[in-house]
C-alpha cells in the first residue's frame, strides 16, 4: 500500500503544478473532465458528487466556486425540482483544452512510459476492478439517458 501511496503522491504533485499553470486545482480539473466526458457535458449533482467522491456539500462549494468563475453552471431538472445539473460551459471548456495538452503530456512521461504495453494493460485491468469494488459509485450517470433525473 505504501507503493501505491508513493506513486500517487508522486504524479499528484507534478499533476496540481501543471493545474496551477491554468488556475485550477485538482478537484476543479476533476469535475471538469467528468462532465466534459459526460452526455451533454453534464450530470445530475449527486452524480457528480458519486464519481468524485465529494459529499454534496462539497461538490455543491466546488460548483458554486467553478460558476463564479464562468466554468461551469447549474440546469435545473424539468421533472424534479430537486435535482440540478452542473454543465460545462464554453469557458469551461476552452479552460480544460488549454490544460489537457499538458497533462496528458505528464502522464505519458511519468506513467504511461515507464511501463510495456501488456504491463500498462494488466496494471489498468487491475486498477478497474479494485476501482469498482472501493468506489461502485465512479461512473455514475455517465451512460444516463438525457432529460433523466
Amino acid at each position: 500500500m505504501g507503493l501505491v501511496m508513493e506513486v500517487h503522491a508522486g504524479l499528484a504533485a507534478r499533476f496540481a503544478a501543471q493545474f496551477e499553470e491554468h488556475d485550477l486545482s485538482s478537484v476543479e480539473f476533476e469535475v471538469l473532465m467528468r462532465l466534459a466526458r459526460s452526455p451533454q457535458h453534464e450530470l445530475r449533482m449527486t452524480d457528480l458528487a458519486a464519481q468524485t467522491s465529494l459529499s454534496t456539500s462539497g461538490v455543491t462549494r466546488v460548483v458554486d466556486r467553478m460558476e463564479r468563475d464562468g466554468l461551469l453552471c447549474r440546469r435545473a431538472c424539468p421533472s424534479d425540482r430537486r435535482s440540478a445539473y452542473a454543465v460545462v460551459t464554453e469557458s469551461g471548456m476552452t479552460r480544460l483544452d488549454e490544460t489537457l495538452p499538458g497533462h496528458i503530456q505528464l502522464i505519458e512521461d511519468w506513467f504511461i512510459s515507464q511501463l510495456d504495453s501488456a504491463a500498462l494493460d494488466n496494471l489498468l485491468d487491475s486498477l478497474r476492478i479494485v476501482r469498482d469494488a472501493v468506489h461502485p459509485g465512479a461512473t455514475a450517470g455517465s451512460a444516463g439517458r438525457a432529460g433523466d433525473c
